[in-house]
């Protein structure tokens, strides 16, 4: 038996022990290092996501680790190698997959939430699903691996191109990772951001943030891009005045990425769409080729890890990891070391 943490119910976790089954033909067994925690998983912590995720459920998808066993037919991975995880199943049979975009497939699995994750020392997937981690490369820095991923796939889905200027709206981790992702492809950036400490977190990273509460974004805007406006804006926050202001600061076919989830339908200046000639595009998830950028981005630093991850908890304190997420305030990413050490011996 191995220790795993598990959602019961609405604001309810704990840590108890649990069975993984061992790897059958073309899978892996692997021993996570370290998990992120997430906006999806803070959204299955609130209950939100009751309807799809069966109680109780191991969460996590954001992570690192190595591989213990490999089943059989596995030839292409080794124990001992430093992996991390792709989390995505497909049927590939339904017209998004035949299309060649099994990452919103129809029926996708996407592993974590729709069946186990990685928040526990043991846990089997199929080895199609891994991508290799450079041995130089720490454990936890690459826990930040698969959301640099969806970074990655947000830029290019808004063809993000060298000398354009952009504008993230929401400062949280992902919206800082589009913002370093988009500054490598040679982008000028801005960060809106309301939370002074995100504002700091971001600016450590060499990036530009405005405070939409204090500063004058429209004339910020006028004076950034010679009254033109911006080349692109990425909507991250979730709110009604984040897709606001992605939609104001655009110039004439400036592009809108919509990257958050929003629970609820938002009104749309169209009219400013139609005036501008703007165009929304939709960014969800990564394909493999965007995970294997990330790891890259991580790995050289490009994603300054170690200024984003505020601190790493034992599994037994994931609860209050959990609870202090939900502020915002004082922290940016979280992780949970699943590590026997940490946690004291197999049970």
């Amino acid at each position: 038996m191995t220790l795993a943490v598990r959602y019961l119910a609405a604001r309810t976790l704990d840590t108890a022990p649990a069975e993984n089954p061992p790897p059958g033909p073309g899978q892996v067994e692997i021993a996570p290092a370290y998990v992120g925690i997430c906006g999806t998983d803070l959204h299955i912590f609130h209950g939100d996501m009751d309807a799809r995720v069966a109680a109780p459920a191991v969460l996590g998808h954001e992570m690192s680790g190595r591989i213990v066993r490999v089943g059989a037919g596995v030839d292409d991975w080794s124990p001992g190698d430093a992996v991390t995880v792709m989390p995505l199943r497909w049927d590939d049979t339904c017209p998004a997959c035949r299309a060649g975009h099994q990452h919103i497939c129809r029926h996708l699995d996407f592993i974590g939430i729709d069946s186990p994750g990685a928040m526990q020392q043991r846990w089997t997937v199929p080895a199609t699903t891994l991508v290799r981690l450079p041995g130089s490369l720490p454990l936890d820095h690459a826990a930040l691996v698969e959301p640099t991923a969806v970074a990655v796939h947000d830029v290019g889905r808004a063809q993000v191109r060298a000398g354009e200027k952009a504008v993230v709206v929401g400062g949280g981790p992902v919206g800082v990772l589009i913002a370093l992702v988009a500054r490598a492809a040679g982008a000028e950036v801005r960060v809106v951001e309301p939370s002074a400490h995100r504002r700091r977190l971001a600016e450590k990273s060499g990036l530009t943030t405005w405070d939409p509460a204090a500063d004058d974004l429209p004339e910020l805007v006028r004076e950034w891009t010679g009254d033109a406006g911006a080349d692109v804006a990425f909507e991250v926050s979730g709110a009604q005045g984040g897709v606001d202001t992605a939609v104001d600061v655009l110039g004439v076919r400036g592009r809108l990425c919509l990257v958050a989830i929003h629970p609820r339908p938002r009104e749309v200046n169209l009219h400013r769409f139609f005036w501008r000639e703007l165009t929304l595009v939709g960014a969800r998830l990564y394909d493999r080729t965007d995970f294997e950028k990330a790891v890259t981005l991580v790995a050289d630093g490009t994603v300054p890890a170690e200024q984003l991850i505020s601190r790493v908890v034992p599994m037994a304190q994931a609860p209050a990891a959990f609870e202090a997420l939900e502020g915002g305030g004082d922290v940016m990413k979280i992780l949970v070391d699943c590590t026997e050490d940490s946690q004291g011996a197999i049970q």
